[in-house]
């Protein structure tokens, strides 16, 4: 099917979008999230879409969502997508959206680090540190964190960067007992999927977790889980430390970025269509290995 870059759905209130997903009002307490095929890289959106992108998340998110359940309530409500539009809108949201519970987004990004890769790799290399935490010395690059770590961010905007944040700093944002609740499932969720992704050849190096609030202000796990898009996905087989890994994630599209020396700021430019169909691919190849 044709890639989706933005949705036009009437029949329903746009709330806004995001750098992936579109939100439109269900009624008072209900939105639709539709996942569409866009891609941001260094948080910035590109205009070329990734074909299959958005059914690829939507599907891994809900595998993990019942996956996780016993661990954390998530945002789901079981309706159906295609129920809520219009029939002639029905294939825009077509496996690629959730119809969910409103929920009171806590304003954080819950980062969990497994692995020493990214921004968390260039920080050690220069401090001993990883967003301030103090790391054993002598680790490499891709090396396995002794245990994982918590390592929260601000949420940023399309067209602007998240920010590493201290975990104290995240308190004062959303109270400390909500912190240290967040930072224990977070915790949880990555160490129960990284061992279930273990044994079907993928390295979980790191990802992010976005959290809500229910009227009861009860904790729930909220946006998408354990993606692409919001993880490091490595192949078992070729992970080497001392190596930057291969991977079943965007970074594809951040090395070519690179290559051409992309600024890392709006506009960006046109995805070649080989850059594309490869990025599409290695997507696919993470949901067939977790999935089977």
């Amino acid at each position: 099917m044709k890639p989706l870059h933005e949705t036009s759905i009437a029949s329903l209130p746009l709330l806004g979008r995001g750098k992936v997903r579109d939100i439109y009002a269900v009624g008072d307490d209900k939105l639709l999230i539709v996942t569409t095929d866009r891609l941001s890289a260094y948080d910035v959106v590109l205009p070329t879409p990734i074909p299959e992108k958005g059914r690829v998340l939507t599907a891994l998110s809900n595998f993990w969502f019942a996956k996780l359940a016993h661990i954390v309530p998530n945002h789901l409500t079981g309706i159906d997508p295609q129920t809520v539009v219009a029939p002639g809108e029905r294939e825009q949201v077509h496996d690629r959206s959730v119809v969910v519970k409103r929920m009171r987004p806590l304003p954080i990004e819950a980062v969990v680090r497994g692995y020493l890769e990214g921004s968390g790799w260039a920080e050690y290399s220069a401090s001993g540190t990883v967003c301030g935490i103090a790391l054993p010395p002598g680790l490499q690059r891709a090396s396995k964190l002794p245990e994982p770590i918590f390592t929260p961010a601000t949420k940023a905007e399309a067209g602007h960067h998240d920010e590493n944040i201290s975990f104290e700093r995240m308190g004062e944002a959303v109270g400390r007992e909500r912190a240290e609740e967040a930072r224990r499932v977070a915790l949880a969720l990555y160490q129960a999927a990284a061992a279930y992704a273990l044994e079907r050849g993928i390295i979980i190096a790191d990802t992010k977790f976005e959290f809500g609030l229910d009227r009861e202000d009860r904790l729930h796990l909220i946006d998408e889980a354990l993606t692409p898009d919001s993880s490091r996905f490595w192949p078992l087989d070729t992970w080497r430390v001392g190596a930057s890994p291969e991977s079943y994630d965007k970074q594809y599209v951040r090395n070519w970025l690179d290559s051409i020396g992309f600024a890392r700021k709006p506009p960006a430019p046109d995805m070649p269509a080989e850059v594309a169909r490869r990025t599409s691919e290695k997507y696919q190849e993470a949901l067939r290995r977790l999935m089977g």
